[in-house]
């Protein structure tokens, strides 16, 4: 109820802004931040800091707070923050919750739309209070897929590019929405049936990872082993298509840096 509220709260902060001039800056060449990022956070951290003041927090603008606990708030305030600079209607707040670093709340609102997606541990997923699941299908060519591409356009954007070129070849199409939490999402809810990308943070999937394992589907890195928050990369498919993605990764990508 915690991460709802603080996520409703910080969207209707992004909303009002919508209209309003952006004052951007620059973290890296195409990596923008907002005040409306920042306010977002703040007003996050506030929300969570009340009702637990002893809980860890990490957030993409202000880092990780000295906290002991086994809780850790991870906080993207606004994923999808070129979109939002543009106009471009696919961004959201996304709140993930892990004790003892397992996944165990995720709450993404997705903007403009104002839909909340959720999970908790063990009790399925929901977008506005409807249960959602993954889609059934379990035909590689019948998918439709969903990537996304980092602000660093060195090797592991070099390998999703061929990953892109290749899944869009043998499937019935791959789109690119610019929000990662969002992405996530609509693999659990079932408008796409697969997800992948390099260059990850812990933001970007610490909310997705558990809607999406709550709604059915499956999630590791591309080689197969455990995702963790703290991986770059990472895999997400309604499951039935999962094994297939992986092999086909493996086809196309036969030398990929597991580490990464």
């Amino acid at each position: 109820e915690v991460a709802k509220k603080a996520s409703h709260s910080s969207a209707k902060i992004i909303l009002n802004a919508l209209d309003k001039p952006r004052n951007v800056d620059y973290k890296g060449k195409s990596n923008l931040v907002t005040q409306t990022d920042r306010k977002s956070e703040q007003n996050i951290k506030s929300i969570i800091s009340e009702a637990f003041p002893e809980h860890g927090i990490l957030g993409e603008e202000t880092g990780k707070n000295k906290s002991d606990s086994p809780w850790l708030w991870v906080i993207d305030p606004l994923d999808g923050t070129t979109n939002f600079v543009h106009g471009y209607p696919s961004f959201s707040v996304s709140i993930g919750v892990l004790h003892q670093n397992k996944p165990v709340v995720g709450v993404v609102v997705e903007l403009p739309l104002n839909r909340i997606y959720y999970a908790v541990q063990n009790e399925g997923s929901f977008c506005d209070d409807n249960s959602i699941s993954v889609s059934t299908n379990s035909n590689l060519s019948q998918s439709l897929l969903v990537t996304g591409f980092g602000y660093e356009h060195g090797d592991l954007w070099k390998n999703n590019m061929r990953l892109f070129r290749h899944f869009t070849h043998i499937t019935q199409g791959v789109r690119r929405l610019g929000a990662a939490s969002v992405d996530l999402c609509h693999v659990a809810s079932g408008k796409v049936d697969g997800f992948w990308e390099f260059d990850l943070h812990p933001w970007d999937t610490a909310a997705g990872i558990l809607i999406v394992k709550e709604a059915g589907g499956m999630v590791s890195k591309m080689d197969r082993n455990p995702f963790s928050i703290y991986d770059k990369q990472i895999l997400a498919s309604n499951g039935n298509i999962h094994a297939k993605m992986l092999d086909e990764v493996d086809k196309e990508l036969p030398d990929i840096i597991v580490s990464k």
